[in-house]
């Protein structure tokens, strides 16, 4: 049975995984899998057994084809899935070292207009709208909408609604350079314009996740309860750090708690969210301005569980847990949290 409500909104594209150790732009074999960090969170939530809508714009391909037909089949509502007949859905490439930690290389199929994902219509979300909100509890966001003029008005218009409607809203930070340039970047380091765009949008969220790095390039400090009294309103935030120990502040409960080490790693694509989804997921059953020290603990860990299953199979989507999964990696993990 379903349980919760949750709207996500933004990218749904192909990551175009290389062999371990190659080039994806022509090392072969490469592998295509469905990805976007919004589209995995959403699928990872319906896995779980939550009630899910996404909102986001695929190309009249067959990408896109495949991509929608993946969402109906996860029994996600796609009510608010828009096409774009004029640009492709965005194939991103995606090297991968030896271990499997993954970096992005740029994009392919742009015939000059951009891709789909940057083409979130507002107008299209304002009569679809009506249609996923009801008794939503959670909106999940990235940032990556904001780098598109079209798709940032659609992710500001749907952040405005969902707080009026008081929709909580969780923001995956998602520092993602190449989205923002188009094109594979060495400086890796957000420009001022780029953070402060990033920024404004924080102000009104009530969960923040970012990894260490994007912490520091932000807010100059990793440390959760730092960066959460940096807001009026002190959000809870965690911060992520690959396999190493998750630093976070839940309800003002502040703790560090360490991976779960998989059992092989494959591909570390789409582990981040799945550790988000798995955080919403036992979010939806409690206030978190109610949970306790404990609580918040077990919450953390749960995530961090359903991010380790995602590792051991190839691409973010196809290798997710269900319950039962997540249910077997805890009782057989000697993890702890200091």
């Amino acid at each position: 049975m379903k349980t919760g409500n949750v709207i996500a909104i933004g990218e749904a594209l192909i990551d175009r995984l290389g062999p371990l150790g190659g080039d994806p732009s022509f090392d072969s074999p490469v592998t295509d899998c469905f990805g976007g960090a919004p589209a995995n969170v959403a699928c990872a939530l319906s896995r779980l057994g939550v009630n899910v809508s996404f909102i986001g714009c695929l190309g009249n391909d067959a990408f896109g084809k495949n991509l929608n037909n993946l969402l109906i089949q996860r029994g996600i509502n796609t009510s608010g899935l828009q096409q774009d007949t004029l640009r492709p859905t965005r194939v991103v490439l995606v090297r991968r070292d030896n271990d499997g930690e993954r970096s992005f290389e740029g994009f392919e199929g742009d015939k000059g207009f951009g891709f789909a994902d940057q083409a979130i219509s507002r107008e299209k979300i304002i009569q679809d709208w009506p249609l996923v909100e009801e008794e939503v509890q959670w909106l999940i966001a990235g940032t990556i909408p904001l780098a598109s003029e079209i798709s940032s008005k659609a992710l500001l218009w749907c952040i405005e609604n969902a707080l009026n409607a008081g929709i909580k809203i969780a923001l995956d930070l998602n520092w993602r350079p190449t989205f923002w340039r188009n094109q594979s970047s060495t400086d890796l380091e957000p420009s001022t314009k780029e953070k402060n765009q990033i920024l404004s949008i924080l102000k009104n969220v009530s969960l923040i996740k970012l990894a260490k790095e994007e912490a520091k390039w932000f807010f100059n400090t990793s440390n959760p309860t730092q960066i959460s009294s940096s807001f009026s309103h002190k959000p809870s935030v965690v911060v992520t750090d690959g396999s190493n120990p998750i630093s976070w502040q839940l309800n003002n409960h502040t703790g560090k708690s360490f991976a779960i080490t998989p059992s092989s790693v494959v591909d570390t694509t789409g582990a981040g969210d799945a550790f988000t989804a798995g955080l919403i997921y036992k979010l939806l059953s409690v206030e978190l301005d109610q949970i306790g020290q404990q609580a918040a603990e077990d919450i953390i860990q749960f995530g961090i569980a359903c991010g380790s299953h995602v590792c051991t199979g190839l691409g973010a989507i196809n290798p997710q847990p269900y319950l039962e999964d997540i249910d077997n990696l805890l009782s057989k993990s000697i993890g702890g949290i200091s």
